[in-house]
């Protein structure tokens, strides 16, 4: 038993450091992605891993976190590079089938069964393993998206880096402009809201991780939201 729990561990350290330094290699500190040269073996390799892996109970919550986000990434990378001409997508919204949209397609394969991405969003990591921050490490391929982080989740990294991702994106003052008394923010604390406001409200939310404190009863309105892909 001893044997296959290290086993067991080992194998999913050792694939998502390969997801890691593809990361590392084709995406900037910005968030920007080369996707054509992600197109190879070890990608294919990575993803190979997820379909022969399944989550298993034991796993804590922490570690279905990160592979769950970390799946829901390389697959969205995957997508991109085989659903059009990469050298010519604009934006993931153009991506159809059969009437689908790119998060509806049922093409995500992880432990033998097939998903689409708004599953692994809604089902599992919003409703089984809820946490607001999902939302910027989960990463949808647009420039008004949370910047994709170029570091792979893992059970120990990720309270620390959704922490970091999610102060980042509420301070970049492209994706959040924010006064003391007014608040221009980005349409997923829209499409979310119940997400950020369980238990809260948005403007205390916000304010866990804003530098600039925002008044109570501060203004809100929402930034129009930019498909464009976040590639080169």
């Amino acid at each position: 038993m001893v044997f296959i729990i290290i086993q067991t561990f080992s194998k999913t350290h050792a694939q998502t450091t390969i997801f890691n330094d593809l990361l590392q290699k084709h995406v900037t500190n910005e968030g920007v992605v080369d996707y054509k040269k992600f197109n190879g073996p070890k990608l294919k390799k990575y993803l190979n891993y997820l379909e022969e892996t399944t989550v298993d109970v034991s796993w804590s919550n922490n570690k279905k976190k990160a592979f769950w986000i970390n799946a829901y990434n390389a697959y969205t990378i995957y997508l991109i590079l085989h659903a059009l001409n990469v050298e010519k997508i604009k934006s993931i919204t153009d991506i159809k089938k059969e009437g689908k949209t790119a998060w509806e397609i049922p093409f995500v394969n992880v432990g033998g069964m097939t998903h689409s991405l708004d599953y692994i969003e809604h089902e599992v990591l919003r409703k089984t393993l809820f946490d607001p921050r999902i939302h910027v490490g989960i990463n949808c391929a647009s420039r008004s998206c949370p910047k994709l982080s170029n570091i792979a989740f893992t059970e120990e990294n990720i309270e620390p880096t959704l922490e970091a991702l999610m102060s980042g994106f509420i301070n970049d003052p492209y994706r959040n402009k924010i006064t003391q008394t007014a608040v221009q923010i980005s349409l997923i604390f829209e499409w979310f809201d119940k997400d950020f406001t369980k238990n809260t409200t948005l403007i205390r939310y916000l304010n866990k991780y804003s530098k600039t404190k925002i008044n109570v009863d501060a203004k809100t309105s929402y930034l129009k939201y930019d498909w464009s892909l976040n590639g080169k």
